[in-house]
């Protein structure tokens, strides 16, 4: 069976792969763009879809029925991909997605379509998580850092394409075509996969775990309603906040009571007993809590102080996104060749606190070259630590637990991005209405007394000195969220520092049959 890619297939280093495995590589990267790019493109998208369908109330579900059903599904495709095989698991959340896209282009009014991207959540929480442990299966760990500028590059495309392809399917096609072009690409992903890869069948004789899988999805609901609604939709002392996170805290203390008791826990808590596992989780929430914070903020800043272009928001983020393209890549290659890896989550997450607190000392006078660099240092810091921890992860664990260490690491991750959001955010609102309160008096309270981010032609409409208040606020309100992302990035530091340097499995001096992971304990 030359022609078929099967686990443990992966070449030695210095030797040309196999075509079968660079098709199911190239299925992968097809699939983990559906789940990234997706976000970006509707975005653009959405003020079309609003004057469509209606619904202006609710846009905000759009996004959130995604982002809940993908974070409560990625755990339990990681298990059921451990259980009943990764290859069936993996088809069926990219058919579980296109389904979803299919639906939602033809969505009828905004409910419709918030029902529909739930479904394409359910599939996209799969697809992250399979493409990371069909990887984990194939290549062995210290081959594995070859591919991280494949994955990294996959997320800077997704980052910086998303919106200008939203904005041009949008323009020319229609917004329907914002879900329709999925197709395509899912199907291709389905075809390779189908055909070249073959992994070994499995059937576990016990069942899913369904209590635990039901107090995993409602506490990890409720803990993202609370980073989503909260400061926004509910001021963050409401009631409904206060019952979200006591349901979410009782949910989450049942889950992990659970799971010692059950026979096929979702998350195996021997999973934890890794030093080096539960120190990538914390390090990969606090790369989530960071990353997706910049990204929401970085645009803001560059296009309401510094007048950029709201069209091509995606090119802003190139200094960030190319720097961590490059530094990946290189880590990747430095792991593969010398086996060695520590060094990067201790470089990185050095770099990262650097790099958001030289972002969070930019005011109303700084350049865009200026911003251009200390982005670039971010970037550097991110590229370090993307992909290390997924590899870490992976190869503090036993084979049979590669689905759900990699669903829990992404886990982490999404988790991370939810918290960094929020609390980012709401330093950034409450700052901003502070310095337009201080700066514009009553009209300064009643721009923002709405919404603190106001979009290009609200601004435009301004008086000169409500314009040139709003700009300092906005300076303000980032120099808060930046400090406190350099702040939270230094337990980042703390953590990396502790890692154990396991030896990687694979290619390389080792012996062949050196351990996936160290017998290490936290």
């Amino acid at each position: 069976m030359a022609d078929t890619v099967a686990a443990g297939a992966a070449p030695s280093d210095g030797v040309k792969q196999p075509r079968s495995v660079r098709v199911v590589l190239l299925a992968l990267m097809i699939a983990m763009m559906l789940a990234m790019l997706d976000n970006m493109i509707i975005g653009t998208a959405m003020p079309t879809i609003v004057g469509e369908l209606g619904g202006l109330e609710h846009l905000s579900w759009v996004v959130t029925a995604y982002t809940l059903a993908t974070a409560a599904s990625t755990p339990v495709w990681g298990k059921v991909g451990d259980m009943y095989g990764r290859k069936g698991a993996f088809i069926t959340s990219i058919v579980i997605f296109l389904i979803g896209s299919a639906l939602s282009g033809m969505a009828q009014d905004m409910g419709q379509l918030i029902a529909f991207r739930a479904v394409q959540g359910l599939g996209a929480g799969g697809l992250m998580v399979g493409v990371m442990a069909i990887i984990g299966d194939l290549i062995p760990p210290r081959e594995r850092g070859k591919y991280q500028g494949m994955m990294a590059a996959v997320m800077a495309l997704a980052m910086i394409g998303g919106p200008l392809v939203g904005g041009t399917i949008t323009d020319n096609w229609g917004w329907r075509w914002a879900f329709y072009i999925n197709l395509p690409l899912g199907v291709i992903a389905l075809a390779a996969i189908g055909a070249v890869l073959h992994l070994p069948r499995k059937r576990s004789q016990a069942g899913i775990d369904y209590l635990g899988v039901a107090l995993l999805t409602v506490g990890i609901t409720a803990i993202v309603l609370v980073t989503t609604w909260g400061g926004t939709e509910y001021a963050w002392t409401s009631t409904r906040i206060m019952e979200l996170t006591a349901l979410g805290v009782a949910s989450l203390v049942g889950f992990v009571f659970w799971q010692t008791r059950a026979a096929e826990p979702v998350v195996p808590l021997h999973i934890f007993r890794s030093r080096n596992f539960t120190l990538m989780s914390v390090i990969g929430f606090i790369v989530g809590f960071v990353m997706f914070g910049a990204t929401l903020f970085l645009p803001l800043y560059q296009q309401s102080v510094q007048g950029a272009s709201a069209t091509n928001s995606g090119l802003l983020l190139l200094p960030m996104l190319g720097a961590m393209l490059v530094t990946s890549m290189v880590a990747g290659r430095v792991t593969t060749n010398t086996g060695r890896y520590k060094v990067f989550p201790v470089v990185g997450s050095a770099l990262l606190i650097v790099g958001l607190y030289l972002l969070s000392t930019m005011d109303t006078g700084t350049s865009r070259l200026t911003s251009g660099v200390f982005m670039a240092v971010v970037g550097l810091g991110m590229g370090c630590l993307m992909q290390i921890t997924m590899l870490v992860a992976q190869n503090s664990v036993e084979l049979k637990d590669m689905g759900v260490a990699s669903s829990t690491t992404t886990l982490f991750r999404t988790l991370g991005s939810s918290f960094g959001v929020a609390v980012m955010g709401a330093l950034f609102n409450h700052r901003v209405q502070d310095v337009m309160a201080e700066r514009a008096g009553a009209l300064g309270s009643k721009v923002t007394e709405q919404s603190a981010q106001l979009d290009a032609a609200s601004l435009a409409k301004l008086p000169e000195a409500a314009r040139e208040a709003y700009q300092h606020a906005v300076s303000s309100g980032t120099h808060g969220a930046f400090l406190l992302g350099a702040v939270v990035a230094v337990l980042s530091l703390a953590a990396a520092v502790f890692v154990r340097e396991v030896p990687l499995k694979g290619a390389g001096p080792q012996r062949e049959d050196a351990p996936v992971a160290a017998p290490e304990t936290v």
